[in-house]
């Protein structure tokens, strides 16, 4: 028996819960917590006469800890599983350890307040000691190891796809295909249609701020960074074929760094169409992508969260996308002396995904991962104490389920490099 805590009620959320109760031999209870408790009481309607998981529901303010921990004690999970924004991170990993219960989530901590002052200045330390100028990273999170491992319970970071089923990837590859890694590119590829002129598949305020960025890669030991969208790939995707691509700062790239020993580079590309750099630059040009409060008719709003209330929310965008994703990672390196090449990858179809779960594909390919990481840490495939990220523990277990529940992978020897 397990009791698994899910804050959050969106799209990613949705999926990991539908997948939760395909499973009752491993989730046999959940809670749904989220600010909005009808939310979490539709999905609960929705699913209970369909699964024999037990699902409850609460609501939560997420950015309050003592609202967190109580639903904890009350609750009293096996682990906790954080569906809620990066924004949100931090609390809910301090009411973890006030429970002493396990923390697991999709997406490293960044600020809803950039303009903060003390926040700015760790940021600012951070840029000049690290060399990069993206406001999420790792560093607030692996600060919390020493603390994890003092209150024997264990943090699982980034169990999306990407972060996530990348960083299981590049373990499996080194575990399986590789004496030595060299060279790392994330390829992440969304060749679906949703029939907006704009629109973004996951929550617009992180997605716009990311895309929005400078890019960054890892090589030689070191950041090296670049203007936003200034380097630019086309690469011929499986099932998709040729698409333009773009280098982005992406979070797996540091934790891969420090975890897979010897890499020289390691680079994240995202495709992306004309329509969508011009309505996106556009956009940033009169101001709409500020997180800097301004005064409108006297109020205070923040300028890329009304931006957010006007785009489509991304968890209506399943009824109408069409096409595919596809994701994966292409490795270099060495084997008994002889160089090497590996491609892995998943290809997703959005309208399959819509007719299992009611959803497009890029929140099922994070949603998936979510919920097999939550197993992981349930069975003790995975165990630990302190703070981890996915490509530390061994990628058999969680490779062989993502063939399981519905992100079956590809892996192709000898595949075309990006150059």
């Amino acid at each position: 028996m397990s009791r698994l805590l899910i804050i959050g009620c969106g799209g990613v959320a949705s999926v990991a819960i539908h997948k939760c109760c395909q499973h009752p031999e491993v989730f046999t209870d959940i809670c749904i917590a989220s600010r909005t408790k009808a939310k979490c009481d539709a999905l609960k309607a929705k699913l209970t006469p369909v699964t024999a998981t037990r699902i409850t529901t609460a609501s939560v303010n997420a950015d309050v800890k003592e609202e967190v921990v109580a639903l904890i004690r009350l609750y009293q999970p096996d682990a906790v599983l954080n569906l809620a924004l990066p924004y949100q991170d931090l609390t809910i990993m301090d009411a973890c350890l006030e429970t002493k219960v396990h923390y697991i989530d999709t997406a490293n901590y960044e600020p809803e307040n950039t303009d903060d002052p003390e926040w700015r200045k760790i940021y600012e330390k951070r840029c000049k000691e690290a060399g990069f100028t993206a406001y999420f990273d790792y560093s607030w999170q692996w600060a919390y190891k020493e603390k994890f491992q003092k209150a024997g319970i264990m943090a699982l970071l980034g169990t999306g796809f990407d972060p996530g089923v990348t960083g299981v990837y590049a373990a499996y590859a080194q575990k399986h295909y590789f004496d030595e890694i060299e060279t790392i590119d994330i390829l992440d590829c969304n060749a679906g249609d949703h029939g907006y002129a704009f629109a973004t598949n996951f929550n617009p305020e992180i997605n716009l701020r990311e895309v929005s960025a400078n890019g960054s890669y890892w090589e030689n030991g070191h950041w090296v960074e670049t203007k936003p969208m200034e380097i630019k790939r086309v690469y011929n995707f499986p099932q998709i074929g040729n698409k333009d691509m773009y280098l982005l700062h992406h979070e797996e790239i540091e934790s891969l760094a420090k975890n897979i020993p010897g890499v020289k580079r390691i680079r994240f590309f995202m495709t992306f169409g004309q329509s969508y750099l011009d309505h996106m630059r556009c956009l940033e040009d009169v101001g709409m992508l500020s997180t800097t409060p301004i005064l409108y008719e006297g109020k205070e709003i923040v300028p890329i969260q009304f931006l957010k209330a006007l785009l489509p929310d991304p968890s209506s965008l399943g009824p109408r996308t069409k096409g595919k994703t596809n994701i994966g990672c292409i490795f270099t390196g060495k084997k008994d002396g002889k160089e090497k090449k590996l491609y892995i990858y998943n290809v997703c179809n959005h309208e399959e995904c819509y007719k299992e779960v009611g959803s497009q594909a890029v929140a099922y390919t994070t949603g998936v991962p979510a919920m097999i990481g939550a197993m992981m840490v349930l069975t003790g495939k995975w165990k630990g104490e302190g703070v981890f990220n996915v490509e530390e523990f061994d990628p058999d277990p969680y490779m062989e389920a993502l063939n399981a529940y519905g992100l079956p992978w590809v892996a192709e020897e000898d595949p075309t490099l990006v150059d």
